[in-house]
């Protein structure tokens, strides 16, 4: 069926179904160190740990009481908030942000502040029950359990234990003959059985760490090769589209397409060039403005007269696009001087085309802001841009309070977005072809 050209069409980035890799194994037997080893061969972003110990269930006070005595058993499942790691890794595999919580050892406590984890394409879960839980057990794609000489643990985490956690070292005895042993053979060796991958002696095993590392090289480039189609089938899709209603072009009038003649002439010196940037700059973001939401508001003049006007009714925040959307940031605080700004780089892969998600900052409270900004000079293809808006939503901005801002886009760049964001809107100072150079860059911030 053909969609008409105000239908949404469907766009998964390459974090939309995270690849998720369990690994289990005694406490003190590695699993950390190893899941270390797998991210450091590897050397990518959106490779990403999360460890099963943020997991631990609030105390009551007795507990807590239990727990200062060592008296209380942490090395149980029934320690384990299951509900809330199944639900963080739903989140994370469905490629939506994931609030984590953080545990702290020593006060024997959650503490209230979280840490995010937003967009990676493969996550690793280390703990000691990586694979005890069926529904864990349903996400993963890869197994693994790490297996250590019982000392060994033994001495790992004594050292760890003292070192890091402030515990004394009877305290850390008690705790191993009273319930990390028993607990071992009761829960913990019973996840050797049904592990895809049995990992000895940890991060001194290095052909099973190379082994770990090119299944997971071998996912991240099927991932990669499917968004690669995923962005080829859009590209299609918006090239046989009109130009979508909600972009919208600076109306050409003497003075905007003087300014286009000084910006497009090489000859243009880089003073004058910057001046008449910042200047449609100023004319884009005025634009932009007119969809924030404004309130009704009667103020007095000097004269005593009454009069009927508008006060904006929410904050406007703008997120800049690295490092090129750096060159709206003049005209962007001219027109709005308090306007809260954002960063995100998303770098094209030389070898394959593909843009890729490495740095995000937003502003906070994004999600209740009344319009957001979105600043690029330049659009071509329209990957970037559909990754940066992606990123928006998926932090819970509405798309109809997102504005794209952009110098020069193409057609098909603009359709791409706009035919899997339709609610969004597009403004763009003047409409080129998909294959001109990104200058903006070289010429306004001089590399």
């Amino acid at each position: 069926m053909t969609s008409t050209p105000t239908s949404r069409i469907h766009y998964s980035p390459p974090w939309g179904d995270a690849s998720i890799i369990g690994v289990a194994g005694s406490s003190g037997s590695g699993k950390t160190s190893l899941a270390l080893a797998m991210v450091a061969r590897l050397n990518l972003p959106w490779v990403v740990i999360l460890s099963m110990d943020s997991f631990y269930k609030p105390l009551t006070p007795e507990q807590s009481k239990a727990a200062f005595r060592n008296e209380y058993d942490f090395d149980s499942p029934e320690a384990i908030d299951f509900d809330v790691l199944v639900e963080k890794l739903r989140d994370i595999k469905n490629g939506k942000v994931a609030e984590i919580p953080v545990y702290s050892f020593e006060k024997h406590a959650r503490l209230p502040q979280t840490t995010t984890i937003y967009s990676p394409h493969v996550l690793i879960v280390e703990g000691i029950f990586a694979l005890h839980d069926q529904r864990v057990l349903d996400m993963l794609d890869l197994r693994i359990f790490a297996e250590a000489d019982a000392d060994l643990c033994l001495s790992r985490r004594l050292t760890r234990d003292v070192k890091e956690r402030g515990r004394d070292i009877d305290g850390c005895i008690k705790q191993w003959f009273g319930f990390v042993k028993p607990n071992f053979y009761k829960y913990v060796q019973p996840q050797r059985d049904i592990a895809d991958i049995i990992i000895p002696r940890g991060i001194e095993n290095k052909v099973a760490i190379s082994m770990v590392s090119q299944q997971i090289q071998s996912t991240l480039a099927h991932k990669s090769s499917q968004h690669q189609l995923e962005l080829i089938r859009l590209g299609k899709i918006a090239e046989d589209s009109p130009l979508s209603p909600n972009a919208l072009v600076l109306k050409q009038t003497n003075q905007v397409k003087g300014i286009h003649t000084l910006l497009m002439d090489p000859k243009t010196d880089r003073e004058d060039y910057i001046f008449y940037f910042d200047r449609i700059v100023s004319l884009l973001i005025e634009t932009a403005v007119d969809f924030l939401p404004f309130d009704p508001v009667q103020v007095q003049t000097p004269k005593g007269h009454l009069y009927m006007g508008l006060h904006k009714s929410k904050e406007v925040s703008a997120m800049i696009v690295l490092r090129g959307g750096s060159a709206f940031e003049t005209g962007l605080r001219r027109t709005i001087p308090d306007c809260r700004t954002g960063r995100i780089l998303i770098q094209t892969n030389y070898r394959t085309g593909e843009p890729e998600l490495h740095y995000r900052a937003l502003p906070p409270n994004i999600s209740e802001h009344g319009l957001v900004l979105v600043l690029d000079p330049q659009m071509s293809s329209g990957g970037a841009a559909l990754m940066a808006v992606k990123v928006l939503v998926d932090h819970g901005v509405s798309e109809n309070r997102i504005v794209f801002v952009t110098y020069m886009a193409g057609r098909i760049g603009v359709n791409r977005v706009l035919r899997v964001f339709p609610e969004v809107r597009c403004v763009v100072a003047r409409m080129g072809d998909e294959r001109e150079e990104r200058w903006v860059e070289t010429k306004y911030l001089g590399c």
